[in-house]
């Protein structure tokens, strides 16, 4: 038996330094960290239901949002890792009220700050559902000492990595500095991730869409509008879509990624920013897609241009597929447009009439 050649993630990260003469392997170390937290809370995550994680901790997160035991754990372990890197002078979490200043010798007057969820989707985490952990890494703009507030809130234009940990059938690792996307699969017997998804481009088009359709009643008539165009069968346009929820924005943003599809979190009646938080899940999945050929957009504007002003910001999103993010912005952008029409790109069905939205 011929064995296929296997690039570990550790070696890939080497050979992404050395594309860089000027590197200092500061960035490289902190990815490594990032990589080692994630091994810990993938153990944890497959052992669940053996020992006493599983449920809620009986507190809230910064958001209002119930705490699970995992996510506690997970956050910790984050916060662990990174600090102990000596590369990361500070993060801020989803978990956490406010940044953590990192002030110890080897970590005060580090280069670079992260932001992440340790664990997106938990509510699925005692029903054996995928969950995962997204993170964006960002130059600091202090110059020294200990960071700031300032150093967090920057746009996604700023991040220099961003990338999300899958705990799923298989545990994969995505990540990108902005050039291409590469997809890693922990390999358990050897405790290592493997290149398995190099350079992931997501299709142009794709026929799933991804919404939580039982806030139907809150959303805007032009999302549902699009909601309804995606169910309207047409052959032409490969209609009807698939509809695909999970709870868990990685795992659906992940499907999507690799098959093509349209992950949707709007601003919705009761929460006029949506419910997803920029620093922490938006920004960095719109790097992500965007380094892999796709869209990510607010409905008024790119994500990664939002401005951050504060640590915990939601924001609207429509993210994947580039084709499919362009059509949602046609309804969007025009409310008088029918859902049944064929295509969203043609104008002049500004004027036909409007397909009734049951409920």
């Amino acid at each position: 038996m011929i064995s296929k050649k296997v690039t570990t993630l550790e070696a890939f990260i080497v050979q992404q330094q050395k594309k860089f003469p000027t590197a200092t392997g500061e960035l490289s170390g902190l990815l490594r960290h990032i990589v080692l937290a994630a091994k810990i809370i993938n153990r944890e995550v497959n052992k669940a239901g053996l020992v006493d994680i599983l449920g809620a901790a009986g507190t809230d997160n910064a958001s209002g949002e119930a705490v699970m035991k995992l996510d506690v754990l997970a956050d910790n372990e984050l916060i662990s890792a990174l600090k102990i890197s000596g590369d990361c002078c500070g993060i801020a979490s989803e978990e956490n009220d406010t940044f953590v200043v990192f002030d110890n010798e080897e970590a005060i007057d580090a280069k670079y700050i992260v932001c992440f969820d340790p664990l997106d989707g938990s509510s699925n985490i005692d029903v054996n559902t995928s969950i995962g952990t997204i993170f964006g890494i960002y130059r600091r703009i202090s110059t020294s000492g200990k960071c700031t507030e300032a150093d967090f809130l920057q746009s996604g234009r700023n991040l220099v990595a961003a990338g999300y940990v899958i705990y799923g059938s298989s545990t994969m690792l995505v990540y990108t500095t902005g050039e291409e996307v590469n997809g890693f699969t922990l390999d358990p017997s050897i405790g290592e991730f493997c290149l398995s998804h190099p350079n992931i481009k997501t299709p142009e088009n794709g026929r799933i869409y991804s919404i939580n359709e039982s806030y139907q009643h809150r959303f805007s008539e032009e999302v549902n509008k699009y909601v309804a165009y995606c169910k309207v069968e047409d052959k032409a346009t490969k209609r009807p879509y698939s509809a695909r929820y999970i709870g868990s924005m990685v795992a659906d943003f992940h499907r999507n990624l690799i098959k093509g599809g349209i992950f949707m979190y709007p601003a919705m009646t009761g929460y006029k920013n949506g419910k997803l938080r920029l620093l922490f899940e938006c920004a960095p999945m719109a790097f992500i897609v965007e380094a892999a050929g796709g869209k990510a957009t607010t409905g008024t504007k790119d994500v990664l241009d939002l401005q951050p002003t504060e640590l915990h910001q939601r924001c609207p999103i429509f993210i994947g597929s580039p084709k499919m993010v362009e059509q949602v912005q046609f309804f969007l952008d025009n409310a008088d447009v029918a859902p049944g029409s064929k295509t969203a790109a043609e104008q002049q069905l500004k004027s036909a009439p409007v397909m009734a939205i049951d409920g």
